[in-house]
């Protein structure tokens, strides 16, 4: 039987989900992106920290006692684990989550503390998925899919209801996409009521399975992923996602890790929001104009907030680095008393503040009696790091390289 969304699902979701989740108001923002009237929609305060709760605990809301009585399993590297964990412990439901072994420790912990048990599984997500589907088979527990069911869609529909309700005089609505269930369920109840809206969708630069399955007007897998937005790192999206993404999704745009760590520290900096890569990349597309919003009243979703506190140091460099707030240069300097002085002297007269140097009399093949100096300052902006280099160069200093610190 062809699966199909009917809008009166996504409002029985609402109702079922009503007493359940929490409810995330707006958040109006001006330091997004100046030319845009941006909103934040902050699942990232959601129970378990993200979305996912809402279609997690729909779908198991909807099984029957025979179901019910049986258990339920999925899998997940995170946020559906937990979503899934917290509705059937919440239900009485006995679940079980199938997660990869290098699945962060966290994680793991995380979806055991909300009542689920754990079976981790050699290998990444897709054997977790393939042994969770193995279990569903041998044990008759039911699969709840993390984002190509109705009744998940449905759930996570329920957010372009709210949004409706919240901003009646909306004109465009960021969402980011990994397999498609978010998306799917906000354009399809925002297109239902009003057309006219624009949804739009944001996958990373290193998982666009949606983008480019769209593209090519047919589902498409890819050979591999590479994010450090791990919850859209998806390769295939989707049978129903992807047939109504093809439907009601204006466009799907891509964001860089550059681009979507920026974000994050934007978030943090500005809004006092913590997001992760998942959840910032709809904000990251509205600050680097990656999507047709000038001068229109948009909300992006911030999807989750569950960001891996061990990588949460390397994120912020990152994002300051792409924001002209951190900055490593690399000189060529004669080897002579001084000269290290003269490069200090001018970064400091320029206002920036060195926070790490390296000196390397190795580094040199081309001249002996010279050395190598590797400087990391604080700085401005872009336009400060170019006003340092200009006075550097006109006191005959030989710039080799503006290296970008990397995650």
């Amino acid at each position: 039987m062809k699966k199909m969304l009917q809008l009166d699902n996504f409002y029985k979701a609402r109702y079922v989900l009503n007493n359940v989740i929490r409810k995330t108001e707006l958040v109006h923002t001006k330091k997004i992106n100046p030319d845009v009237d941006v909103y934040l929609k902050p699942e990232c305060l959601q129970k378990t920290g993200s979305f996912k709760i809402r279609g997690a605990y729909y779908k198991i809301s909807q099984l029957s006692e025979e179901e019910k009585a049986k258990g339920v399993v999925a899998c997940s590297a995170g946020n559906h684990a937990q979503g899934v964990a917290l509705g059937a412990t919440a239900m009485g439901v006995k679940s079980l989550i199938c997660l990869p072994e290098g699945a962060p420790i966290s994680k793991v912990e995380a979806t055991r503390r909300l009542g689920a048990d754990v079976c981790l599984v050699p290998g990444v997500y897709d054997d977790a998925y393939q042994k969770a589907l193995q279990l569903h088979d041998e044990k008759g527990y039911t699969f709840v899919h993390p984002f190509d069911d109705e009744n998940v869609i449905a759930g996570q529909g329920t957010i372009g209801l709210e949004l409706m309700e919240q901003l009646p005089s909306l004109d465009a609505v960021v969402v980011p996409v990994g397999g498609g269930g978010l998306i799917s369920g906000v354009a399809f109840a925002i297109k239902s009521l009003n057309p006219k809206i624009k949804v739009y969708g944001v996958q990373a630069e290193g998982a666009p399975s949606m983008q480019k399955s769209l593209c090519d007007k047919k589902r498409e897998c890819l050979s591999s992923v590479s994010t450090v937005a791990d919850g859209i790192a998806v390769k295939e999206p989707g049978e129903l996602t992807f047939e109504t993404c093809s439907k009601y999704v204006d466009e799907i745009v891509t964001v860089s890790e550059d681009e979507i760590c920026a974000a994050i520290l934007k978030l943090i900096e500005s809004e006092k929001m913590v997001a992760e890569g998942a959840g910032a990349a709809s904000v990251a597309a509205v600050m680097f104009n990656k999507v047709p919003v000038k001068g229109k009243k948009t909300v992006c979703i911030v999807s989750g907030g569950n960001i891996d506190v061990t990588i949460l140091n390397r994120v912020i460099n990152r994002g300051l680095a792409k924001s002209g707030r951190l900055c490593t240069l690399d000189m060529q300097l004669d080897d002579q008393p001084g000269k290290l002085v003269e490069v200090c002297t001018v970064i400091a007269n320029n206002g920036a503040n060195i926070t790490s140097v390296h000196h390397d009399r190795t580094g040199n093949r081309n001249k002996v009696n010279a050395c190598i100096l590797r400087v990391t300052m604080e700085t401005k902006n872009q336009e400060h790091i170019d006003e340092i280099r200009k006075a550097l160069e006109e006191k005959g200093i030989t710039i080799t390289n503006n290296s970008n610190l990397k995650v």
